[in-house]
C-alpha cells in the first residue's frame, strides 16, 4: 500500500511511532524512507538517524489514568484544552493497521496504481487512539448513570489533586459537564486496557462532516501529561 507524502504520512507516523514506543506488536515494512529535513519537520521530528526507542521514537510525556495506571494518552497525540483545561480534546484517526509498505516518496497515480492497491488480506482499519492504548469500548450511559459517575469520579479525583487544581475542577467542571450532557447520545465510552470500575472514561464522537472520531479526556484524570 503506498500512502502520499502530503495526505497521510503525519498520521500515519503519529501511530507508527507511538506503536512503536508501546513495544507493540506492529509490523510495518518500510519500503522506502526518503526523509528531507523539511519532511522530517512536517511530521514532527528532527533530521536525526533513527537510533532505537532511545531516540525520537521514546515519549515520555505519557497521559496515566490516576487510578488504574493504564496508559489512556502520550505526547505524541495533540491535544487541545477546553474549559480552562478541565476536557482535553484530541483528534483521533482511522488508520490501516497490518502488513503495510510504505513508500512515502512515491506518487501511486505516477506509478500507473490506485492508492489502496496492494492492500495485505491483512490488514484491517482501527482508530489510532484505541488500538495504540488498548481502549476498550463500554456500553453507553444515560443522563442519570452519567451524572452518577461524575459525582463519583470528581469524588474519587479531588483528594489527589493539589488546591489550585482542585479550583480550577470546581469553577469549570459544571461548564465541561454540561458540554458532554449535550453529546450524550453521540458519545462513545471507553475505559483503559484493565477495564477497572473506577477508572476513568475516555469519550469520542464525531463531529459534523467528520469521518475521523475526537476524543475527550477528563485532563486532572492523566497523570505525567501537559497538554
Amino acid at each position: 500500500m503506498r500512502l502520499p507524502l502530503a495526505s497521510r504520512c503525519k498520521a500515519d507516523f503519529r501511530y507508527l511511532l507511538a506503536s512503536l514506543r508501546m513495544r507493540r506488536n506492529f509490523y510495518v515494512e518500510i519500503k522506502t524512507l526518503c526523509l528531507t529535513t523539511s519532511d522530517t519537520d512536517f511530521i514532527g521530528l528532527d533530521s536525526t538517524p533513527f537510533l532505537g526507542l532511545d531516540s525520537p521514537l521514546d515519549f515520555p510525556n505519557r497521559g496515566l489514568d490516576v487510578f488504574t495506571g493504564d496508559e489512556l494518552l502520550s505526547g505524541s497525540f495533540s491535544c487541545n484544552e477546553l474549559f480552562n483545561g478541565v476536557l482535553w480534546e484530541v483528534e483521533g484517526k482511522w488508520v490501516v493497521k497490518g502488513p503495510v509498505e510504505f513508500d512515502i516518496s512515491a506518487n501511486p497515480s505516477s506509478q500507473g496504481g490506485e492508492e489502496d492497491e496492494g492492500v495485505d488480506d491483512q490488514a484491517q482499519k482501527v482508530v489510532d487512539i484505541v488500538d495504540t492504548f488498548r481502549l476498550q469500548e463500554q456500553p453507553a450511559y444515560d443522563k442519570k448513570q452519567f451524572i452518577a459517575w461524575v459525582k463519583r469520579y470528581i469524588k474519587n479525583l479531588t483528594p489527589k489533586l493539589d488546591a489550585e487544581q482542585q479550583e480550577v475542577v470546581k469553577k469549570n467542571l459544571e461548564a465541561a459537564t454540561k458540554f458532554l450532557l449535550s453529546k450524550l447520545n453521540d458519545l462513545q465510552f471507553f475505559v483503559g486496557e484493565s477495564v477497572h470500575d473506577d477508572g476513568s472514561l475516555v469519550f469520542a464522537y464525531y463531529k459534523d462532516g467528520a469521518t475521523d472520531p475526537t476524543f475527550l479526556y477528563f485532563a486532572h484524570g492523566l497523570k505525567e501529561m501537559k497538554c
